[in-house]
């Protein structure tokens, strides 16, 4: 196992789950998307951390995904879209440190109040999340995470994105194995001690069929048939025994 690459990505991790569990307490009725995404950057450049998003080719037009209601995951915070009580967001931020990444993402209803089934939706997604990080150990398969992913959002009732998927990562963004939030068990890339991978489960209410705005900004997936979509991430480190989540803040 690379000591170095576990160290960085362990402290880099800390430091992306302070900025989160900051920022759901931060988010509140009447913000907009650009004046949250400033205070993210802010955040993460005070915390000697990296802009990550900055380094794509095409750059993305901000700090943070920001994606409302029926918009899935890549929503582009440069608006000024006002939040209201009740709508359904999701964050996803990568961050860069110490020259590895890390990745994250949560959904939440703004103001805390909203749609029960939208508010089912989160609770079931993430906890697919959870299953899928429970089969994370050396010996394991991808297929066995998805399997454990689907498995949660299909006795949910929830659609199950299958065009976009969890990674690889490390000293790139994104890189293999690829993660999907579906598939067999005992297939797929063997699990090994140092491996690190984002499982990152995403779900609707309604169809999962999905496009790019092609007429906006060229970057926010949104779903064809106008539901709600739910996006939840960690990024997970394979250990000699098990795993640990990276994307976790210290505790208080």
């Amino acid at each position: 196992m690379d000591e170095k690459k576990v160290s960085a990505m362990r402290a880099g991790g800390k430091i992306l789950g302070e900025i989160m569990r900051d920022l759901k307490a931060y988010v509140k009725p009447g913000m907009t998307k650009r004046q949250i995404d400033t205070w993210v950057r802010q955040q993460i450049v005070a915390r000697g951390a990296g802009v990550a998003y900055d380094l794509l080719d095409p750059p993305f037009p901000g700090s943070i995904c920001i994606s409302v209601n029926d918009e899935l995951v890549h929503g582009a915070p440069n608006s000024d879209y006002v939040l209201e009580e009740g709508d359904k967001a999701s964050f996803d931020l990568v961050i860069l440190y110490q020259g590895f990444y890390t990745d994250c993402a949560f959904t939440m209803l703004v103001g805390g109040k909203g749609n029960p089934a939208v508010k089912q939706m989160i609770k079931t997604t993430s906890e697919a999340l959870r299953a899928g990080i429970k089969e994370v150990r050396p010996g394991a398969h991808i297929g066995d995470i998805g399997h454990a992913v689907e498995k949660v959002l299909r006795k949910g009732k929830l659609g199950v994105i299958e065009n976009y998927i969890g990674h690889g990562i490390g000293r790139e963004m994104h890189q293999d194995p690829e993660v999907p939030n579906y598939g067999k068990k005992g297939t797929g890339y063997i699990l090994k001690p140092g491996d690190c991978i984002c499982i990152e489960p995403m779900s609707s209410l309604g169809k999962p069929n999905n496009y790019v705005e092609r007429n906006g900004d060229n970057w926010t997936v949104k779903l064809k048939d106008g539901s709600i979509a739910c996006h939840c991430e960690q990024t997970i480190l394979v250990t000699d025994s098990g795993h640990e989540i990276l994307t976790l803040p210290n505790p208080a």
